[in-house]
């Protein structure tokens, strides 16, 4: 179950407690650790793999960016793209970054994995990084197990917590359980939950920008286009107030009574991976542990099971109401509002309360 070095303890989610006692017993007592620490952290250096759409940094960033400077030590951002010198100029004024790595070529075009791993490994062998990290988005989870693979180490992915410089927490068993890991490899290559951890500061930083090491391409594959659909609601991983349906709205007109409650609340818009896969909606709308993870102010799952899998993508939200037929939804166990009602009727009803305010 977890990658990237030794399982020192695995159970129960809110058992954190009993966690750190077995991690104290197996690491040494807290005033021993303390000074080895203290010295570990001053020879600690990070590489964040920065997220982009050339001109807009993607938010996970700035949350990887934080958890990087908790490791101690130099924080290093390398930007690889095209026509992203206004990004890197923005990087360098984020706080916690102490340097900016810039690389810009066609062959950047579209991140491909493996222009960027070719990037990162020129990258490592000039600064020899003790970590590598990015957010734990598709794009994190599709460019680091390559790294890792060609540094010949375990990557470790979705982290919620770092403990110490070589030791991190992270969710199993679809979030049921958490897994202390301490990782020995020579390089720590990991992948960090965005919702875990507090936003970068994007202004109070004054780091330096530089010229990211020369790589030959490798064109393993190309970048042909992208098509992006246009929306006027708030993007889903970054939304304040999320709206989900799933399976119980029998259809993909339907979810136009989720389109029209989001519009009301300025909400973002998800989806189950059952109306996902049912071909109600696009699979980018899909929250779970094959999804998007959030973490919202308020979730309203409407017509939502609330399988084990979208649970784990969506439980850390603030406040969580579910509308659901069922009264046996397991949904309902982690709602903090259940309405055990028909949809058809309940949406429509917050629609019109909401219009006329």
């Amino acid at each position: 179950g977890c990658s990237g070095g030794r399982n020192l303890v695995h159970g129960p989610l809110l058992g954190r407690g009993g966690c750190s006692s077995r991690v104290s017993r197996e690491l040494g007592r807290p005033e021993s650790r303390s000074v080895a620490e203290a010295s570990l952290l001053r020879f600690q250096s990070t590489l964040v793999i920065a997220e982009h759409t050339n001109d807009t940094l993607t938010p996970i960033t700035l949350n990887a960016i934080t958890a990087a400077t908790q490791l101690g030590g130099e924080v290093s951002c390398l930007v690889a793209g095209t026509k992203c010198d206004k990004l890197a100029q923005d990087l360098c004024r984020v706080a916690g970054v102490s340097k900016v790595l810039v690389a810009q070529n066609d062959v950047f075009k579209g991140l491909l994995p493996e222009e960027l791993t070719s990037l990162i490994l020129a990258t490592q062998k000039q600064f020899n990084y003790t970590h590598i990290c990015a957010g734990a988005s598709a794009f994190g989870k599709n460019l680091l197990p390559r790294v890792a693979a060609k540094l010949d180490v375990a990557p470790i992915s979705d982290i919620i917590q770092i403990k110490s410089p070589d030791t991190f927490v992270r969710t199993i068993y679809a979030g049921n359980a958490i897994c202390t890991v301490k990782c020995e490899e020579k390089v720590k290559v990991f992948s960090v939950r965005g919702t875990a951890f507090e936003a970068a500061a994007t202004s109070g930083g004054s780091a330096s920008a530089e010229n990211a090491p020369s790589t030959s391409p490798v064109k393993l594959s190309e970048w042909l286009e992208q098509k992006l659909s246009k929306s006027d609601r708030p993007e889903l991983t970054g939304a304040k107030v999320v709206v989900s349906g799933g399976r119980g709205l029998k259809s993909g007109e339907n979810f136009k009574l989720l389109y029209d409650l989001a519009d009301q609340l300025h909400a973002a818009v998800g989806a189950s991976r059952a109306a996902v896969d049912a071909g109600f909606v696009p699979n980018d709308l899909q929250v779970g542990q094959t999804g998007k993870i959030v973490a919202p102010e308020l979730y309203i799952a409407v017509g939502i099971s609330g399988a084990i899998q979208h649970l784990a993508g969506m439980k850390d939200s603030k406040t969580i109401v579910a509308i659901n037929k069922d009264p046996e939804a397991p949904i309902f166990q982690v709602a903090d509002l259940g309405i055990v009602a028909d949809l058809f009727k309940v949406v429509p009803e917050m629609i019109e309360i909401l219009k006329k305010k």
